[in-house]
């Protein structure tokens, strides 16, 4: 389908485009992925949002951003919500890269293994800059990570330009 409307639009004809599309898709999917866990989990889902979203913004805002406010933290979503995109977009550029080599039956344990690198590198490579991400280490992090890998491999693979004689 999405070669058939890319051929008939031109709109996936662009890297950064798809990139853009699988990125958002795969970050808004994981993004209820950990709200649905969290809520399994009997942790408070609003806290807890609030507080990764106060982790994230401290990347740009500083520490500063790391203790609560008063009011609805607007800027805090804003900036959060703006990282976890860019970071998104960014890492479905790479898959890009990636899923054209992949078999189709390889597609979603490497987005398994796609995600859990990620999480690595998330959760243990950026808390060397950003020690305070250590909180959000955790089984529900971890599978909201594999449900990102997952989604950006596949739809990176879906969306992947055709190739003469490739199959799907």
């Amino acid at each position: 389908m999405a070669n058939w409307f890319d051929r008939r639009h031109g709109i996936l004809s662009s890297a950064s485009t798809r990139a853009v599309l699988v990125g958002i898709t795969a970050g808004t999917l994981a993004t209820v992925a950990q709200l649905l866990l969290w809520w399994l989990e009997g942790m408070p889902v609003l806290a807890t949002l609030l507080r990764d979203s106060r982790l994230t913004a401290a990347i740009l805002l500083g520490r500063d951003a790391l203790a609560p406010q008063p009011g609805w933290p607007w800027r805090v979503l804003l900036v959060a919500t703006l990282i976890h995109f860019a970071l998104s977009v960014g890492y479905a550029a790479l898959a890009q890269a990636i899923a054209g080599r992949l078999h189709r039956r390889m597609v979603l344990p490497g987005g398994a293994l796609y995600g859990l690198g990620i999480y690595a590198v998330n959760l243990y490579g950026f808390t060397a800059l950003f020690p305070w991400f250590v909180v959000s280490r955790g089984v529900v992090t971890l599978l909201a990570h594999l449900v990102f890998g997952i989604v950006t491999l596949g739809g990176a693979w879906l969306l992947r330009p055709p190739e003469p004689g490739m199959s799907r």
